[in-house]
């Protein structure tokens, strides 16, 4: 009675493991050469082999012929092939390959030999599929090609023929409502041209340069109703860009980025900084305050710190706010641009638009000459600048997007070839990535 009563407890287990790998999508594996990646059962492992360098396995690929591709007839079992070396994935954090025997079949008829094939390589292929599957991972995770061809035990060009199998397809029938432009440096001195979806993060296009033609050439490829479904374009304060959207996009909002707004103002609060700086000598005391305390000049009054601090400059024990009195009361023309700076700070991010204007041209006629072109400019652009503080979009998602691109870049050392650097952001920006989720030890 034990003994069916614990073998009817193992069948019952057995059930009830076997219902928990259907109901969470998971595959039993049988067989050493399923949980090393070869799903092909006509193969056979032989023999394995440990060097000092990598493993080696020694296989079999037999199965019973079906009729002759050449005339039907049938065929019979003929002799093996010469092994063929195929690279495959690492097992236990060795390099590995696979020295494979292939059945070759003779017809009876038409006396042809053909070979046998198998789902783990390609016809006349001696790269694995589960290795070139692990490439194009690779290619997905932002590594280089070099750094890849070294991990997967690979040539370089193995790799790059990989790249060339993707194509990345423009949908030119439509354009996202809120569209986000910009440049990133491809080479030195070389400006590549962007354009991402505000919403989805997808980069919509990639081209060589940024200049107007081929700008236009690009975006005049879409329908004229495609372009006017584009009611929000973001773009930074670049004079190359602003007049050619509403030709390209004519129901458009222009929206210039806040950060580059406020880069604008910094600017010239900061060269002001060094012209009153340059009047003094390098060894006085005001020359000295305004060099080494720029930072707490140029910050939001709103974000300083409150802690103190040792100022060597003043030999006392300050803190940001009271150094600022300090810089003030030994170079007092400096106060008035701080002022008018963090006031025209405080309108813009409180979305105050009539104060914000209304201040540049009360104070515009009493500045220098570095302060009346940075906001004159602002002027120039004022009712982007009013969409830019009205409405809740910026570039800021595509300057991450750049960001990325710059760590592409770095990791490559470098691109000579723009279309597999554009293919490499296509691969690793838009295409979607399954997330995996690991199981923790302690689960």
């Amino acid at each position: 009675r034990c003994l069916v009563g614990s073998e009817m407890c193992i069948r019952d287990r057995m059930k009830s493991d076997q219902t928990h790998i259907r109901k969470h999508h998971m595959e039993q594996l049988y067989h050493t050469t399923q949980l090393i990646g070869i799903k092909d059962k006509n193969i056979t492992l032989n023999k394995v082999l440990k060097h000092k360098t990598h493993i080696e396995m020694i296989a079999t690929l037999d199965y019973a012929p079906g009729n002759c591709n050449h005339c039907q007839g049938k065929q019979i079992k003929y002799d093996f092939q010469k092994p063929s070396k195929i690279p495959f994935l690492e097992v236990a954090g060795f390099p590995s390959l696979i020295r494979l025997k292939k059945r070759r079949f003779q017809c009876k008829n038409c006396r042809k030999v053909t070979v046998s094939e198998t789902s783990l390589v390609q016809k006349n292929c001696q790269i694995s599929e589960p290795l070139r599957q692990k490439v194009a991972q690779a290619l997905v995770n932002r590594q280089a090609l070099t750094h890849i061809a070294q991990d997967l035990a690979i040539s370089t060009s193995t790799v790059h023929r990989k790249l060339k199998e993707f194509t990345f397809k423009e949908d030119f029938s439509r354009l996202p409502e809120i569209l986000s432009i910009d440049e990133f440096s491809y080479q030195k001195g070389k400006l590549a041209f962007i354009a991402q979806d505000f919403e989805t993060k997808k980069i919509i296009t990639i081209l060589e340069n940024r200049t107007q033609i081929t700008i236009r050439n690009h975006f005049f490829r879409y329908s004229k109703e495609a372009r006017n479904s584009v009611k929000v374009v973001t773009v930074d304060m670049s004079g190359s860009y602003i007049p050619m959207i509403p030709k390209l996009f004519p129901k458009a909002k222009i929206v210039i980025d806040r950060f580059h707004i406020v880069q604008h103002m910094s600017r010239a609060l900061n060269h002001t900084r060094i012209q009153l700086m340059t009047q003094f000598d390098k060894k006085s005391l005001e020359y000295r305050a305004l060099k080494y305390y720029w930072k707490s000049v140029l910050k939001d009054s709103r974000k300083l710190s409150l802690n103190s601090f040792r100022s060597r400059t003043f030999g006392e024990t300050l803190t940001p706010k009271e150094c600022l009195t300090e810089i003030f009361h030994l170079v007092p023309e400096l106060k008035g641009y701080y002022d008018l700076y963090q006031l025209l700070l405080f309108h813009l991010q409180e979305k105050n638009a009539d104060y914000f204007f209304d201040l540049i041209e009360e104070a515009l006629p009493h500045l220098n000459q570095t302060f009346k072109t940075a906001l004159r400019t602002i002027l120039h652009h004022k009712q982007h600048v009013i969409n830019a503080i009205e409405l809740p979009y910026s570039n800021a998602k595509l300057e991450a997007t750049n960001k990325l691109i710059k760590d592409i870049k770095r990791n490559a050392f470098g691109f000579r070839n723009f279309d597999n650097f554009k293919k490499r952001i296509f691969i690793a920006l838009n295409m979607q990535k399954e997330k995996t989720h690991f199981v923790s030890s302690r689960a």
